[in-house]
């Protein structure tokens, strides 16, 4: 136990100064000793760091945290190791969504209605996921189910893309690279109360998640409601998946690699080390690509950063299981 509290410590200062840094960096790099200029709202610091950086880095964190629990919680439901946050179609709900509303053509510049947009679409495929749940007995069912749902999603896309005009075409081709820099202080709160949403319904689940590792038939010898507990988990997995894909776009591989990172770090798959354990590594992982992207010159897309990060690390969960 002092060992991982030694761990927990040295992760959480590692995201504090990784937070400050993220705040920093940028197209100009604002010194620490500059924050005091937050206090004068007339100074082009001020501007910089409240309106921009800040609501960034606090999205990174949210962010990261959220995709890396998702994907915790699809790998024990599926008891897959390549399983993701956006394995039952969340992310091609929320595709479609934006597709949708940028083929309209109607206030291609209005970053609320793209949220809004990304958000009925995701909650629309949840809500049909769930609703074939309740019929489906079996996992891997389910798992089969998302995939098909997100395909036709996926194609739906693909025919709003044939007649779109160039100018819609380009701005969901940049909502689908994925961004932290849409976020302010105006969709934070929303954003934040989908994740807390799904925070109370992940808290609830901790003991049966543990009861799930050793297969469902344990499971409910030890009194857990398999049904019950897998539909808390769709739920709170399209929760976190859906909020971050709705205002970030779709970030790459943070969900699938970093709950491997936790368990490996800690060396258990108890859900009461690798919930909080993912979640500190998932933000201190987006934070850095966020940093990575800010220094480059030609400022790269947050999701071409992750999966940097992220598909060398499945390449080796593929060898590794052989």
């Amino acid at each position: 136990m002092k060992k991982n509290s030694i761990i927990f410590v040295c992760l959480t200062l590692l995201l504090m100064v990784l937070a400050l840094l993220d705040t920093c960096s940028g197209s100009v790099w604002i010194s620490p000793h500059r924050f005091v200029d937050i206090a004068n709202h007339q100074s082009p610091i001020a501007h910089i760091l409240l309106q921009l950086r800040i609501p960034k880095m606090l999205t990174a964190i949210l962010a990261g945290a959220s995709l890396s629990v998702a994907g915790l919680m699809m790998q024990t439901l599926f008891r897959n190791p390549l399983a993701g946050p956006y394995i039952l179609g969340v992310s091609s709900g929320a595709s479609l969504g934006v597709a949708v509303v940028t083929m309209c053509g109607v206030a291609l510049g209005s970053s609320g209605l793209i949220s809004g947009a990304a958000i009925a679409g995701s909650v629309l495929v949840m809500l049909l996921v769930m609703l074939i749940a309740k019929r489906i007995q079996s996992n891997v069912t389910l798992l089969i189910v998302g995939m098909m749902v997100g395909n036709i999603a996926g194609a739906l896309v693909n025919m709003i893309q044939n007649f779109a005009n160039p100018d819609s075409l380009k701005l969901f081709v940049v909502w689908t690279l994925g961004s932290l820099g849409g976020v302010g202080w105006n969709e934070l709160p929303t954003l934040a109360a989908g994740i807390a949403m799904a925070v109370v319904f992940v808290l609830l689940l901790i003991k049966p998640l543990n009861g799930l590792l050793l297969g469902e038939d344990y499971a409910r010898g030890l009194g857990i409601n398999v049904e019950c507990t897998r539909w808390m988990m769709v739920v709170a997995s399209c929760l976190l998946a859906g909020s971050v894909t709705a205002f970030c776009g779709p970030i790459a591989f943070i969900g699938v690699a970093v709950p491997h990172i936790a368990r490996g770090v800690f060396a258990t798959s108890n859900h009461r080390l690798t919930v909080p354990a993912s979640a500190l590594i998932g933000a201190n992982i987006l934070l850095i690509c966020d940093i990575l992207c800010n220094l480059s010159t030609y400022s790269l897309p947050i999701s071409t950063m992750s999966a940097l990060f992220g598909a060398p690390i499945i390449l080796w969960i593929v060898l590794k299981k052989k």
